[in-house]
């Protein structure tokens, strides 16, 4: 795979697609264009052999600063409820891709910039990052599913807090509210999200997958029915061929091919 767009690149890792942002003199603000460039993204990765995902970019000193408002400024009622639709498209993208993904996060990732990053599995933040979900400022509601996926994250409170505040949060106290899930030394985001990315791709896609989707599903029912997902999602994997191939591996201590 290569570009897709001027703004969205694609890079191969072996078995792990890269994600790029690269609208770097905008710090990757989230345009009209740069979103449906990532739903073309996201559409190439979902139809190739990829197993895991990195979300990443390529501005200095910025993961994305949310949306374009220079953009926003020129849009009437009418463009706002296009472009909503569009936005919408965009970050579902992220969430139903078929396989994980990892955010790779240094520097600013506001508001629709920091709903990209909870829009994947994993965020991997470097010591420079900063996080916040500052719409309320500007007579906004998060609207990339930050009001959702964040106290599904993090809580109640601690969401409720950075939402109704709109207050900015930096790397350290991020990863002490969970807010990120991996906090690295400046300059390493990329290199630990490709690793942790290669380290998924590497397990049985099966399992994963099933894994997966049972973590999703059972977020929000109660023990019993989450229990009845889990066994299901076990049951599809252990009678697949990756089960197989799996302990057939391991009984000749050899690495599984899968």
């Amino acid at each position: 795979m290569a570009n897709v767009t001027a703004d969205v690149l694609i890079i191969e890792h072996g078995p792990v697609a890269e994600i790029r942002l690269d609208r770097v003199p905008a710090r990757n603000a989230l345009s009209t264009t740069l979103a449906e460039e990532l739903i073309r993204a996201t559409a190439a990765v979902a139809a190739s052999p990829a197993r895991a995902v990195v979300l990443s970019s390529a501005a200095p000193g910025a993961f994305c600063v949310g949306a374009d408002l220079k953009e926003r400024h020129t849009l009437d009622d009418a463009g706002f409820a296009a472009q909503r639709l569009v936005f919408r498209r965009a970050f579902a993208s992220l969430r139903d891709l078929p396989v994980p993904a990892v955010a790779a996060v240094h520097g600013y990732a506001l508001g629709g910039g920091y709903e990209l990053a909870l829009s994947c599995d994993l965020i991997v933040a470097d010591e420079s990052a900063v996080v916040g979900l500052p719409e309320v400022r500007v007579g906004i509601v998060p609207g990339g599913g930050g009001t959702q996926l964040l106290p599904r994250r993090v809580g109640y409170g601690v969401a409720t807090d950075l939402i109704l505040t709109g207050r900015q949060v930096r790397a350290n106290e991020a990863a002490r509210l969970g807010l990120v899930d991996r906090l690295v030394p400046e300059g390493t985001d990329l290199e630990v999200a490709l690793d942790l990315a290669a380290q998924i791709a590497a397990n049985s896609p099966v399992a994963v997958a099933h894994a997966r989707n049972a973590i999703r599903n059972g977020l929000d029912v109660a023990l019993p029915a989450g229990l009845d997902i889990e066994d299901a999602a076990w049951r599809a994997a252990v009678f697949s061929d990756d089960r197989r191939e799996g302990v057939r591996a391991f009984v000749e201590r050899r690495p599984p091919s899968f």
